[in-house]
C-alpha cells in the first residue's frame, strides 16, 4: 500500500488544505493527516479542535472531491520529528501544498533533511489558483477583524471562527499587547 502523510497545524483548516489531501488520496493509496503543534505560533484552536475540524472538513467534501472515508485518516501528532512519526505510519512520502516560490524555498530544506534522516520523499503539490493566496494566518487575521473569510475555510470552520471572535478576548499582559503593532490586512 502506498501511503503518504500530509503535515501541517491546520490552524484553521482551509480549502487550499483540503484539495491538497483530495489530490494526495488520487496519487496515494492511503493519506494520513498529520495534525501537528507549530511551536513558533500561539494557535488559536486546541490540537484536538483542529483533529476535529478536518475530519468534519473532509466528510463534508462534495462528493466527486471527497476522498472515501477509508483513504484518509486524521491524527494528532503530539511531538518528536515527522520522520518518525512517518515511520510509524507506514509512509513512504509527504505530501506538502505550496503557493507560491517562498514554500518551495520553506519546504526544500525540510525535504532534504528528512530524505537525509529515513529516506523519506516530499512530493510538492502546487496550489490550486483558487486557494494560492489563503493561508491559515491570513484568514485568522481576516477573520478576526470581522472580514469575511467565508468561501475560503469549510463552513464548520467558519462557524468556529466567528465563535472565536464573538468569545470575549482573555486577558493579556502589556508586553503582548505593545508587541502587537502590525497593521490589519484586509
Amino acid at each position: 500500500m502506498r501511503r503518504a502523510v500530509c503535515p501541517g497545524s491546520f490552524d484553521p483548516v482551509t480549502l487550499g488544505h483540503l484539495d491538497v489531501v483530495a489530490r494526495a488520496a488520487v496519487l496515494f493509496d492511503e493519506v494520513v493527516v498529520a495534525v501537528l503543534p507549530n511551536p513558533a505560533k500561539r494557535p488559536a484552536f486546541e490540537l484536538a479542535e483542529r483533529v476535529a475540524m478536518v475530519t468534519e472538513a473532509l466528510a463534508a467534501l462534495p462528493a466527486p472531491t471527497r476522498p472515501a472515508p477509508q483513504r484518509v485518516r486524521v491524527e494528532a501528532v503530539t511531538g518528536g520529528l515527522l520522520v518518525d512519526f512517518c515511520r510509524r505510519a507506514g509512509a513512504l512520502a509527504v505530501v506538502k501544498g505550496v503557493r507560491t516560490a517562498a514554500d518551495v524555498d520553506h519546504e526544500t530544506p525540510m525535504a532534504l533533511m528528512n530524505r537525509h534522516l529515513s529516506g523519506l520523499e516530499t512530493v510538492l503539490l502546487t496550489a490550486d489558483p483558487r486557494w494560492a493566496h489563503v493561508s491559515s494566518s491570513l484568514v485568522k487575521e481576516v477573520a478576526g477583524h470581522g472580514g469575511d473569510v467565508s468561501g475560503l475555510v469549510p463552513d464548520a470552520v467558519l462557524a468556529r471562527l466567528q465563535a472565536l471572535r464573538a468569545a470575549p478576548p482573555a486577558p493579556s499582559s502589556a508586553s503582548s499587547s505593545a508587541s502587537s503593532t502590525r497593521p490589519a490586512t484586509g
